[in-house]
């Protein structure tokens, strides 16, 4: 079991802003990539933005430019802050590590961010 606790969802108004955090253990967080994910109401889970131990970030293309992903190696934690919110913007949102050498994504719990307009 991985521990990723997550924390920072809710509820937002249409172009508001929010940041969702993850906080791991250490000798996760020091080796592997972290990612944000999310899942809406009936459809499938999909990438949002990942981020290496060297900082490296990548996002999904419908992202960019409104989400940030970075991480705090003080803390153990990677963020994502999420700006100019759309309520398409809703659904569970995860946060997910892996290591480099592998495929498979260990999960968090989710943490539910729903926007209104």
């Amino acid at each position: 079991q991985v521990p990723l606790a997550e924390s920072g969802g809710g509820l937002a108004h249409a172009g508001g802003s929010l940041r969702l955090s993850c906080t791991t253990s250490e000798s996760i967080f020091s080796r592997n990539i972290m990612g944000w994910f999310r899942q809406a109401p009936g459809k499938q889970r999909e990438f949002v933005a990942t981020i290496t131990s060297g900082e490296t970030s990548n996002y999904a293309n419908s992202l960019k430019g409104r989400f940030t992903i970075s991480r705090d190696n003080s803390k153990n934690t990677v963020y994502l802050q999420m700006n100019s919110l759309k309520p398409e913007d809703t659904a569970v949102y995860y946060c997910a590590t892996r290591s480099p050498f592998a495929t498979i994504w260990r999960w968090g719990q989710g943490t539910q961010v729903t926007v209104s307009s």
